[in-house]
């Protein structure tokens, strides 16, 4: 992804490779047809009779562009990232109930999907992949199925390198989650539930550090983050984001698991739905749009 005067003629030379990180990112036969159009229509490398007129005077100097593989990694982010804007109800990239993209139906496959040598078989999305956030994806599909290094992808999502290898860790764990959950311990999730709920009311931050899982993450919807909760990673942050509200929280059962309500008295206006693996919290969610809290099974 780093050559920046390609020939127009390798757009179509790789647009078998091309289309299939399109749809894998998309996650839909007819989005990623699009966006390969769209890429290729506006697209141009110097050589190109279309492209940028010669330098001279009064003429200014365009950066170089992208060559067609990180062009195509821009605008399938950009749709992705579209996708959040443009919700008929706020959603956000863990939403229990929303599918994430239009993909979500069962796991069908795209019937004319490429195979080549130089990607994966084009096969089933899972449900898991479409809860990953839009840089999250990118970073991981592009990484881990495309084998693209990270210094080639860190551009596209506007980070540094070493941020952009965090941003797949964070997806691969959260894959592996979904995938190999084991089933649930009601009593044990209470006991933990419990347990960090009177560690935020003691004040005790070490008490809710060692409860959290090393790669903890505190999620919010949309709602949640203008009533001032924010999205956070590692025991730290998510004991420090959460200690205050979940201190003045009450007990309460989301979908038959432990949970916490907020405010302590009256109709809730936050829910805490807590995740718990080998003893450890591995995620909460933080839920405050009136939807989610609606199509909750909440009991107080």
């Amino acid at each position: 992804m780093d050559e920046h005067t390609v020939p127009a003629p390798l757009f179509e030379e790789h647009r078998p490779r091309l289309r299939a990180v399109a749809y894998r990112l998309l996650g839909s036969s007819e989005e990623a047809d699009e966006t390969l159009e769209g890429v290729r229509r506006t697209w141009r490398a110097p050589q190109d009779p279309g492209g940028p007129p010669p330098d001279g005077p009064g003429v200014s100097i365009a950066p170089p562009p992208d060559d067609p593989a990180t062009a195509v990694a821009r605008a399938c982010l950009d749709r992705l990232r579209d996708r959040e804007t443009h919700r008929a109800h706020p959603w956000d990239p863990w939403d229990p109930w929303a599918s994430g993209g239009p993909a979500h139906s069962g796991g069908a496959t795209d019937p004319d999907g490429p195979t080549t040598a130089d990607g994966p078989e084009e096969r089933p999305l899972s449900s898991a992949l479409d809860g990953l956030t839009p840089p999250e994806r990118l970073a991981y599909v592009l990484h881990d199925e495309f084998s693209v290094p990270y210094e080639e992808i860190a551009p596209v999502v506007d980070r540094t390198p070493a941020a952009t290898r965090q941003l797949a860790g964070r997806a691969r764990y959260r894959l592996r989650e979904a995938e190999e959950m084991p089933e649930p311990d009601p009593s044990r999730q209470r006991e933990v539930v419990a347990a960090f709920l009177a560690a935020a009311r003691g004040g005790d931050t070490a008490a809710l550090r060692e409860l959290l899982d090393p790669e903890v993450v505190l999620r919010a919807d949309t709602a949640a983050v203008r009533a001032g909760a924010a999205a956070a990673h590692g025991p730290g942050a998510v004991a420090e984001a959460v200690a205050g509200r979940a201190g003045t929280a009450r007990k309460a059962l989301v979908g038959g698991a432990a949970g916490l309500a907020w405010p302590p008295e009256g109709e809730p206006l936050l829910v805490f739905a807590f995740t718990v693996l080998d003893d450890r919290i591995t995620a909460i969610d933080a839920l405050s749009d009136a939807d989610h809290l609606n199509r909750l099974e909440l009991r107080l």
